[in-house]
């Protein structure tokens, strides 16, 4: 069911909302949260996209907040709810004109689901610089960007790292969950004396900033960042006394995970879209401290003109 609304209010946008879930038969309950997307116009679809497939997993109310004009000289609020075309929750697209643009919370606030958290996703490129601070953020537990978005990739993950409060994250790193785990995998069994690493990535990749930073943290030795034709991180080498410990990936598919003294193993390793990673976020919308971590020795080697895992002990 599509119901457009113009030059509307958030009271006609409730009660429409009302009157479509008794049409339908679908009361209000099993919601689990509110997702509020900041986006344009361009960015939406796919967004929209992404929120819809995440929210057969993660039953929600998708708010899209479209600025449309914000230096017109009127305000208006336009709307476009959408229910019951894939999943259990509730997709409303906000597009608004004018100065009220410039206050999209009071346009937000009264649409919340109440009693629910609530996570505030910017998947685009235009971030701002404290996501805590926005008066968007400011209304959610958990607050989501994407520094591979921007035009200025490694930039951003400093600026975002500089301005952390719990409860951020970047797509950056929720991209490397896989790659952590095969690595932690693979160093829980015997293993030689690690005394150094390598990561090799496309270039400007902020993933591969983060793993490597993440990396020295863990290991406590200096791990290089190479660059590769991609896509995305395409290998890591692990060196020890014994031999060298590699996970390589040229195709961003597959990798091969190689051992001293084992026979190589494939092992699938995807990259995920961006549904997939989304739906990982609204899983937890507690602190993630080893995002912290990574992010904050990354923004301090970039500073200090170091690589991204820097020296041991550094």
């Amino acid at each position: 069911m599509n119901i457009d609304l113009t030059g509307t209010t958030t009271r006609q946008i409730q009660d429409a909302l009302t009157q479509s879930r008794h049409l339908m038969g679908g009361p209000a309950v099993g919601m689990v949260l509110t997702l509020i997307i900041v986006t344009d116009e361009s960015a939406q679809y796919d967004a929209v996209r992404a929120a819809t497939e995440a929210a057969r997993e993660h039953p929600c109310r998708v708010l899209t907040v479209i600025s449309r004009d914000p230096r017109g000289g009127s305000s208006r609020l336009d709307a476009e709810i959408r229910m019951g075309e894939t999943g259990p929750g509730e997709t409303v697209l906000l597009r608004m004109y004018g100065p009220l643009a410039e206050h999209a919370d009071s346009v937000v606030v009264p649409l919340l689901m109440p009693d629910t958290p609530v996570v505030t996703w910017w998947p685009g490129g235009k971030v701002p610089k404290s996501p805590a601070d926005d008066p968007l953020g400011r209304l959610a537990q958990r607050r989501v960007t994407d520094s591979y978005a921007a035009r200025d990739r490694l930039g951003t993950l400093a600026q975002l790292a500089g301005a952390y409060r719990p409860g951020d994250t970047d797509f950056t790193w929720t991209r490397l969950t896989n790659w952590r785990s095969l690595l932690a995998a693979a160093l829980d069994q015997e293993h030689d004396e690690i005394v150094a690493g390598e990561v090799t990535a496309e270039p400007d990749s902020p993933s591969a900033e983060l793993l490597a930073a993440w990396l020295s943290i863990r290991l406590g030795v200096p791990v290089e960042r190479t660059v590769s034709e991609g896509p995305g991180v395409t290998g890591v080498r692990l060196r020890t006394t014994g031999g060298d410990i590699i996970v390589h990936r040229p195709d961003g598919r597959v990798a091969t995970l190689c051992r001293p003294g084992q026979p190589d193993r494939q092992v699938a390793l995807m990259r995920r879209p961006m549904a997939e990673l989304l739906a990982e976020e609204l899983r937890r919308l507690d602190p993630d401290e080893v995002y912290r971590d990574a992010a904050a020795r990354f923004a301090k080697d970039l500073a200090g003109g170091e690589p991204a895992g820097g020296a041991a002990g550094s």
